[in-house]
């Protein structure tokens, strides 16, 4: 059986095939202006549902590196206070070896103890350092300064950590209490204590082992603060490398292939051209077209 082609049926499919190809060419054109495969989620469901979860985990990470920048600060600022602290205590034990000379007369007994006081002033400023307005030897407490003029300790016994990864969390602070000590225990005591024999004229000899127990404890927490900078560091390396990981993965995704759009739209346009050019000579009018 012959089914019967009429003028109109030919007009409706020329017509439907010249806006398919207007339709396939307004998508490319689409596409190379957007510089995306996936505009909107109907594009392709599956793409825009790893595109959302690749920039939900993008956010974290950005939020992770954020965290990370602060714990690399704080430490930073806490390593800075307990080697300035352990050069000062040094420092205060060489005089305290000096002191023990029998030689000095009472005048060169009090200007050491004038240097040793000058860095038990020192120490307790380092002890009292601050980042962004919060004291790095305190904890989470929110007390202006980790050590008093008593130099009674301030801090909560509670530490100030951030959240590097979703199972990670880093120590910030510095313990306050191991590396100075409090109260009449304390370093600054102490050298009060060894200011004080000086000025009495007494050998403050006998106190070096107490500072060498200070300096080991100083010693102890810097290493713990180093290992914690390294740890911190090695975070921040490992999250910029993830982050350009997941930047060319949503670019593989999404972004289009210029090129190939560009020489795709081209073949649409000599198809659209052609179409057009086949529609004119099929579609041409008749006599009844100017009689209707």
């Amino acid at each position: 059986m012959i089914s019967r082609v009429t003028h109109q049926t030919v007009q409706r499919s020329t017509l439907a095939n010249l806006q398919g190809n207007l339709t396939a060419m307004a998508d490319l054109q689409n596409k190379m202006s957007s510089g995306k495969k996936v505009n909107v989620p109907s594009d392709d469901p599956s793409a825009t549902s790893d595109v959302l979860r690749l920039r939900g985990e993008q956010r974290a990470d950005t939020q992770y590196q954020r965290n990370a920048a602060d714990a690399g600060s704080w430490l930073q600022t806490v390593d800075t206070a307990i080697s300035s602290s352990l050069a000062a205590l040094r420092q205060a034990r060489d005089l305290t070896v000096r002191g023990g000379n029998g030689a000095l007369g009472q005048t060169s007994l009090d200007a050491l103890a004038d240097e040793v006081d000058t860095l038990r002033t020192q120490l307790l400023s380092q002890a009292n350092t601050t980042y962004v307005g919060r004291s790095v030897f305190a904890g989470t407490s929110d007390a202006p300064a980790a050590f008093d003029s008593a130099y009674a300790w301030s801090g909560t016994g509670s530490s100030v950590e951030r959240r590097v990864s979703s199972t990670t969390t880093v120590r910030v602070d510095g313990d306050g209490a191991a590396v100075y000590g409090t109260g009449a225990g304390s370093v600054f005591a102490l050298l009060d204590t060894i200011s004080a024999s000086l000025r009495a004229g007494t050998d403050p000899t006998p106190h070096l082992d107490a500072i060498d127990d200070r300096l080991e404890s100083m010693v102890t927490q810097l290493a713990g603060v180093g290992a914690r900078h390294k740890s911190i560091m090695e975070t921040q390396e490992t999250l910029a490398a993830r982050d350009v990981e997941t930047k060319a993965r949503i670019s593989g995704i999404e972004d289009v292939d210029l090129a190939e759009v560009i020489l795709e739209l081209q073949s649409q346009e000599v198809a659209y051209k052609g179409a057009l050019g086949a529609a004119a000579k099929v579609l041409q009018p008749t006599l009844l077209d100017f009689l209707r």
